[in-house]
């Protein structure tokens, strides 16, 4: 399947104190290293989700400016399905560091025409590793003009138009998935 991604670094790091995005992970920024992530599955554009074009964003990663005001990954996501030049859109969170690219190439193989995946764990989703289809565009705008800024509510709702379908995380896997929000979870 032919897909974008989209790696989200519009936080505003407000619990960490700093840009997680250039914060070294193995001796790497993060950044670096989630780019890599979405490089080995060889998506048919990468894009970078910001308030603001990031300093450190390669040439080949297009920018796409989080819309305004800024409602979190809500903003990011509703930004880059508008722009979308496939008909899927990976979306990995800059903190996200030990996801790996086997198993958002496990997303992309159960993802279908019309619908993307969502992994849950304990019924709760996690949509900063998921898959959207183009149609899910019209969700997240509407969701951006209304005052729940939600993204489970988005979620649900895409669930329910039959847009999304959930997939119960393995307990083994629920690691990948460990976000780095404050310095003590570094």
């Amino acid at each position: 399947m032919n897909i974008s991604a989209l790696l989200l670094a519009g936080g505003q790091s407000r619990r960490m104190g700093e840009d997680k995005a250039t914060l070294l992970f193995e001796g790497q920024p993060l950044w670096q290293v989630q780019l890599e992530v979405l490089r080995k599955l060889k998506p048919a554009e990468i894009l970078v989700s910001a308030r603001k074009d990031p300093s450190w964003r390669p040439s080949d990663v297009r920018f796409v400016a989080d819309d305004a005001p800024s409602r979190g990954p809500l903003s990011g996501i509703a930004a880059a399905l508008a722009k979308l030049q496939t008909k899927h859109l990976l979306t990995l969170g800059i903190d996200m560091p030990s996801m790996t690219p086997s198993y958002l190439h496990a997303l992309v193989e159960e993802s279908r025409p019309g619908s993307g995946v969502v992994p849950t764990i304990d019924g709760r989703a996690e949509p900063l590793a998921a898959i959207y289809p183009a149609e899910a565009a019209a969700y997240f705008t509407a969701a951006l003009s209304g005052a729940d800024f939600s993204l489970q509510n988005v979620i649900r709702q895409l669930a329910s138009a039959g847009k999304l379908r959930a997939i119960q995380v393995r307990k083994e896997d629920e690691k990948l998935f460990r976000n780095l929000n404050k310095p003590a979870d570094w």
